[in-house]
């Protein structure tokens, strides 16, 4: 039987401070997540690789607006209005610093502190 007393767990106090609660959600993630690499996306297009309605999509987009994380745009293109959504520089580094604490609360970065 192993004595539990000389165990250790890592501090993921720092890990768990980084977890960024506007992109808890699934949906906000995916959001902005899928904008990371790209200068912006129309409205139709996130909504079909999220596979969400629009309704859902618009408040998340909403929701992450408001939080600064994205930007968000309306235009037309010929006739028709479109809504163009990219990511803010802050968005992008408070992706990539949740991004960086859900890989150390997993065990797989060696950036713990």
């Amino acid at each position: 039987m192993k004595n539990e007393s000389h165990e250790t767990i890592p501090n993921l106090g720092g890990s768990l401070a980084r977890i960024e609660s506007d992109l808890g959600n699934p949906t906000r993630l995916g959001i902005v997540a899928s904008l990371k690499n790209r200068d912006r996306a129309e409205f139709k297009l996130l909504r079909d690789s999220l596979g969400v309605s629009d309704s859902v999509l618009s408040r998340h987009i909403s929701a992450l607006e408001k939080a600064g994380m994205i930007e968000v745009s309306k235009g037309y293109v010929g006739k028709r209005p479109r809504t163009w959504v990219s990511i803010t520089s802050g968005g992008r580094d408070r992706l990539d610093a949740h991004v960086q604490a859900l890989r150390e609360l997993a065990g797989g970065g060696s950036d713990q502190q």
